[in-house]
């Protein structure tokens, strides 16, 4: 069996911390804000030549490197790939304005302001010098409206249910009024179908119940698209799973998150769930509406 090896980056404030310390809960050996430029040699050490003490690793990498040496994260990954050891990269981000708000909140310092820098400039740069680490991202989590214990639970879910070489699907609907998600890497917009919202007796109900799925369900339109987006993702899943790719967030979008999109999204994730064996929905809109 190979190693495991998780590398978690993102930006500071987006809840890398949480991550990290989650990954440890399930018994990750987890190292914080290693230098880029040890990285090969850490590995080389814990991984290659401890693998049985360590076979699973994860290291939280920021943006305290130079730009350079965060650029070379790209190759490794897929040098460490190549020589059989199961590597993941995570990525977490959130919207500067939810960003902002923590800093305030928690008085905590960012990494990058100095005396010249500013907070917004300092987020800014941050983006930009951690580039290169999110071209290599396996999963990208956009935070922004996530709780601690939100995000704490997706990644116990979503790391401890993945096998190797298996692809990680989770099937996520959303409300255009709150927002698309930052993390899909498909989004399929469901609003053309007919509304059970205008429907009295539906509207305080949620595309979870019987009386949604029934009325969505006797529409050829509402048939249709699920047949349509089931195509499309069929042809693409085996590209992902060929690509080595680890996780794949598929979001379906409606006007509030609440009938259409999530009835589409638990019809999609019944149909992969006969051929993957790591199948997830989220509906984080029903929290909201």
């Amino acid at each position: 069996m190979s190693m495991r090896l998780i590398i978690v980056s993102g930006l500071s404030g987006s809840g890398k911390s949480v991550a990290l310390h989650m990954l440890e809960d399930i018994d990750f050996y987890c190292v914080d804000n290693i230098p880029a430029a040890l990285l090969k040699p850490f590995i080389s050490h814990t991984v290659r030549g401890l693998g049985d003490t360590y076979p699973r690793t994860a290291v939280g990498l920021d943006a305290r490197n130079r730009a350079g040496e965060i650029e070379t994260i790209p190759a490794l990954v897929a040098e460490l790939r190549r020589s059989n050891i199961n590597c993941e990269v995570l990525y977490l981000h959130a919207a500067e304005e939810v960003l902002l708000k923590r800093y305030a909140e928690t008085r905590r310092k960012h990494p990058l302001v100095t005396g010249e820098i500013g907070l917004r400039e300092a987020i800014a740069l941050e983006r930009k010098l951690l580039e290169p680490i999110t071209t290599a991202a396996d999963w990208v989590i956009d935070t922004s409206n996530m709780g601690v214990h939100a995000l704490r639970e997706l990644i116990r879910e979503r790391i401890e249910r993945r096998r190797e070489g298996q692809l990680s699907l989770m099937f996520e609907s959303f409300g255009y009024k709150h927002g698309i998600p930052g993390d899909a890497d498909f989004v399929f917009d469901v609003r053309s179908l007919p509304n059970p919202h205008w429907e009295t007796a539906l509207r305080k109900l949620t595309g979870r119940d019987a009386a949604v799925i029934a009325y969505l369900e006797g529409f050829a339109s509402v048939r249709s698209m699920i047949a349509d987006l089931t195509a499309f993702l069929e042809k693409r899943l085996s590209e992902f799973s060929q690509a080595n790719r680890s996780y794949l967030t598929i979001a379906i979008g409606c006007t509030g998150g609440q009938h259409r999109s999530v009835y589409i999204a638990e019809q999609l994730a019944e149909h992969f769930r006969k051929s993957h064996p790591q199948v997830l929905t989220r509906h984080d809109s029903l929290q909201k509406n």
